[in-house]
């Protein structure tokens, strides 16, 4: 009985030890993932600079120009009788003379005179070129009139338009209108004519304003002007054979320009004086 009693204390011990060294470890507890970096906030971007702003399209201003006088290009055949007579036109300014001439005003002035090129309208200048539009009345006050609508909202202290105007050609009777280019007689030779004139208007009035002072200072222009001619002169070359050759002709676009800049050049600073 003893015997047996000690071989079942025996026999549990081992049993004990054996279940001791087959037990698992406790497994070690799982570390927690790395934490997310925060992520960063954009820098604020840094304001764009301002853009400076560009020259204000209207209110004040020393001088106001508007240009009028480079379209239509002339094409004038003049022969020896009327009936050899042709007269032509390009509908544009092909010869950029309206660019030309607020270009010399601007460098006339200088930089102690604030000038402002006003744009208008396509028809803005009907009342005054197309007779059918011509307004009945006092011509002066209703060129004033149809010039209140161009100028709009600008407020300049005076205003300087340049347009075109009908002349004569010297011993005959043959009118010639703005720039273009005619040819007279059987040698097909071409000359470039220029019949442009500024006018100078008051700014609050829109009265006209007389750059030479009176009668006086307009026949000593005039004096000064005898053995030069300012509004026609020949191109040296053959004269187009249509209004569109000639509107694409360097030559004769060269001359009239040139005729354009010198009269312009000469007589500006009556126009700009205070």
């Amino acid at each position: 009985m003893i015997r047996s009693l000690a071989v079942a204390i025996v026999l549990s011990c081992l049993t004990t030890s054996v279940l001791a060294r087959a037990q698992p470890a406790p497994e070690t507890a799982a570390a927690p993932p790395p934490a997310k970096p925060a992520a960063k906030k954009p820098a604020p971007k840094a304001k764009a600079a301002a853009r400076p702003a560009g020259p204000a399209e209207n209110g004040p201003c020393d001088i106001g120009v508007i240009t009028a006088s480079g379209s239509p290009v002339g094409w004038r055949k003049i022969g020896i009788t009327v009936f050899g007579n042709e007269t032509a036109e390009t509908a544009s300014d092909a010869w950029s003379i309206d660019d030309l001439s607020f270009a010399r005003i601007k460098a006339a002035a200088g930089s102690g005179i604030s000038i402002r090129r006003i744009a208008y309208a396509k028809d803005a200048f009907d009342p005054y070129y197309k007779p059918e539009k011509k307004l009945a009345g006092d011509s002066k006050e209703n060129f004033k009139i149809m010039m209140r609508g161009i100028i709009g909202n600008n407020r300049c202290a005076r205003y300087l338009v340049v347009v075109r105007y009908t002349g004569v050609l010297p011993g005959t009777n043959q009118p010639l209108s703005g720039v273009g280019v005619l040819t007279q007689g059987p040698f097909g030779k071409a000359s470039v004519f220029a019949f442009t004139r500024m006018i100078l208007l008051d700014g609050e009035t829109l009265d006209f304003k007389d750059p030479f002072g009176g009668a006086g200072g307009r026949f000593a222009a005039a004096l000064s002007a005898i053995g030069r001619d300012d509004y026609i002169r020949s191109a040296n070359t053959e004269f187009p054979a249509s209004p569109e050759e000639a509107a694409k002709n360097p030559i004769l676009r060269d001359a009239a320009r040139a005729l354009v800049t010198e009269r312009m050049d000469r007589i500006l600073p009556k126009y700009l004086a205070p």
